[in-house]
């Protein structure tokens, strides 16, 4: 018996060639539309849908696949002679090999030019439907959906004359997974235009950007997925120009690292991370100087850090970071000066991103999994601006002081908690991080800070919970704290404040970040 393949592809890459090959081993080939008039210029004989169905294309191509005669080939059974009679009599031929892929709705969405009703003129109905008939009868049916799979089929049809079991399973739960990501498309599409926030199903997709040599230590595998329509402000979307593979710690230090800088856009800006944690960042006039503030604020700890800049790369500021071991450098762009330098060592890291993105990539929902389900927020953007701050002390801070608490609120959103930060107002003087108690941050903050205090304030990403904090504060010589407020006992925090002079700022705004 004749074997029949149905070929309908929006993606024409390599179905000629296909097309060719299957007809030169003796199969039929079904076709419709534009992929019909593609194989019939290429010489390709085909068979017309509408001379398999009887029945004509219409309502603008809506309705044309969808009949017995194709779905009925496709889901025959063909060790159940009761599905092979039934085919017969009502002459529905069997249809062995499917080639299909969908209306190109992910490319029609990221048009500028996009209009709801081409959205949904873009949804594929038919193809969906063929693929998962012959993906269900997968033990008869091969079913392609990626170009990459051709050289595949086609060797084991010339080997064999058919497919093996296996190739047509594994390409089987390709098909499905294909399916459920372009609904998930379609679903998020649709879910967005009515404004739905709190959706009763999560349909998210992703796509295999890079598998990973290991995660956050050897004896764990992992992968990296980009979102199906990519974040542009994002490392996923960052160009690598040079050095190894980035690993899964790279990439979670470097996505830390692009989302501390975000607050820092109106003046030249260099921030350092190590384990997720700002050890410094700097700002100042120039991308040079910025560096230099940054990396004095801690030089041990910068070691085989990420670094990123907000402003390009000159070679005076490549120089001086070639000159310790760095693991990644961030930035929108490098003179060719810049680049030549960083690329003479061999393993570092450096990622151009584009920084235009940055407001876009505020809007993208944060997903942390937990065994057994998982939580989804909205991204810590809050601001609060210095005039509306709230000074709770006697004493009002100076300008030089109110200067160097906003550069220190915004440095202290992305410590994790518990975290305290002391700066002045250009660079950061010390970082406790991650502390299960809030004045052992404090110490550690003021002990990396000692001896470079004069002009210095903190920040607490957190209310205080008792005075003791003000106490270790105030024996360090800090004058003005700036924090969220909101504790029970901020009465005496404040108390304790106003004893020993110091000017305190409540926001009214915690950056929790666990």
């Amino acid at each position: 018996m004749t074997k029949r393949a149905l070929i309908s592809v929006s993606d024409k890459a390599g179905i000629i060639e296909l097309a060719q090959e299957l007809t030169s081993l003796g199969w039929e080939i079904i076709s419709t539309g534009g992929t019909k008039t593609t194989l019939d210029n290429a010489g390709v004989a085909t068979i017309a849908i509408d001379d398999v169905t009887c029945f004509p294309e219409m309502m603008d191509g809506r309705v044309k696949t969808l009949h017995p005669k194709i779905h009925g080939g496709l889901l025959a059974r063909r060790d159940l002679d009761t599905h092979l009679e039934a085919a017969a009599s009502h002459e529905i031929g069997l249809i062995d090999l499917v080639v299909v892929n969908l209306y190109p709705f992910k490319e029609t969405i990221l048009r500028p030019d996009v209009t709801y009703d081409l959205a949904v003129e873009n949804i594929d109905i038919g193809g969906p439907s063929m693929l998962r008939s012959a993906a269900k009868n997968h033990a008869s049916v091969t079913v392609v959906v990626d170009p990459a799979d051709y050289a595949v089929v086609l060797n084991e049809l010339k080997a064999d004359g058919e497919t093996t079991y296996a190739t047509r399973q594994r390409l089987a739960a390709k098909v499905y997974r294909h399916t459920a990501a372009y609904d998930a498309l379609i679903a998020d599409y649709f879910t967005a235009q009515v404004g739905e926030t709190k959706p009763e199903k999560l349909t998210i997709t992703y796509d295999l950007k890079q598998p990973m040599r290991y995660g956050e230590n050897p004896q764990q595998d992992a992968d990296f997925y980009q979102k199906a329509i990519p974040t542009d402000y994002s490392i996923a979307s960052a160009k690598q120009l040079n050095g190894k593979e980035l690993s899964f710690n790279n990439i979670r230090d470097a996505d830390a690292a692009i989302r501390s800088i975000r607050d820092f856009k109106d003046r030249p800006t260099v921030v350092a991370l190590k384990h997720m944690n700002p050890c410094g960042i700097g700002q100042a006039d120039s991308i040079e100087a910025a560096w230099d503030y940054c990396y004095e604020a801690d030089p041990v700890s910068i070691f085989g850090g990420i670094v990123v800049l907000n402003r390009e790369v000159d070679a005076a500021t490549a120089e001086k970071m070639s000159k310790i071991f760095l693991e990644i450098i961030i930035a929108p762009s490098y003179t060719a000066d810049a680049l030549a330098i960083l690329q003479k060592k061999a393993n570092l890291r450096v990622l151009e991103l584009s920084f235009d993105a940055q407001d876009a990539s505020e809007i993208e929902a944060e997903y942390t999994g937990v065994v057994g389900g998982m939580l989804v927020q909205n991204q810590d953007v809050a601001t609060v601006a210095p005039s509306d701050w709230k000074v709770v002390t006697d004493r009002e801070p100076s300008e030089q002081e109110r200067v160097a608490l906003a550069f220190a609120w915004k440095s202290i959103k992305y410590v994790k908690s518990n975290g305290i930060l002391i700066s002045n107002d250009h660079m950061t003087l010390g970082v406790g991080p991650g502390q299960t108690n809030r004045v052992a941050s404090v110490r550690i903050a003021i002990e990396q800070a000692k001896d470079r205090l004069d002009g210095a304030v903190l920040a607490s990403d957190a209310f205080f919970p008792f005075a003791d904090n003000v106490e270790e504060i105030a024996a360090a010589g800090i004058k003005a704290i700036i924090q969220p407020g909101g504790s029970v006992r901020d009465e005496e925090v404040i108390a304790a404040a106003n004893k020993y002079g110091i000017a305190m700022v409540f926001t009214g705004v915690r950056h929790f970040r666990h």
